[in-house]
């Protein structure tokens, strides 16, 4: 039926200041940039997975948010790091988390052993939540649940 997931929204109020954070910081690419009259469609990807972008939605553009009282609700839900978040994989956790703080990146969770692997959260500068996980080796134990 389906075959993959191919765009997931993050709501941000600047796409400028959303560009900067994304590519300068997390090492993400432009996929697309183009003013489609209503909205401006910026997508950003990672250089290793060309098959999912990160459409970076402005928050009340004439979309599904385009109205007042919705980008109001967005814009609240989103700086309180509830509206929109990701999940993002590493090889090496505590070594994304050194560079990340070295790039003065908000941690909002250093790494932390979990059942799943080594994970740590971010945020970018509109309180949108980006969980790093480093999955175990093949053959390797998570920490006990």
């Amino acid at each position: 039926m389906f075959t993959n997931i191919l765009v997931t929204p993050m709501y941000v109020t600047d796409q400028d200041q959303a560009l900067a954070f994304y590519v300068d910081k997390l090492g993400f690419e432009v996929e697309t940039d183009a003013d489609l009259g209503n909205m401006r469609w910026l997508t950003v990807r990672l250089p290793s997975r060309t098959d999912r972008v990160v459409l970076l939605q402005r928050i009340g553009d004439q979309s599904a948010t385009g109205s007042p009282e919705t980008a109001e609700m967005l814009r609240e839900l989103t700086e309180r790091g509830t509206s929109s978040w990701m999940i993002l994989t590493t090889n090496d956790c505590h070594d994304t988390y050194r560079k990340l703080t070295e790039l003065g990146v908000e941690i909002i969770q250093e790494p932390t052993e979990q059942m799943y692997g080594t994970d740590m959260a971010i945020r970018d500068p509109f309180g949108n939540q980006i969980r790093i996980t480093q999955m175990p080796s093949q053959g390797e134990e998570s920490a006990p649940s």
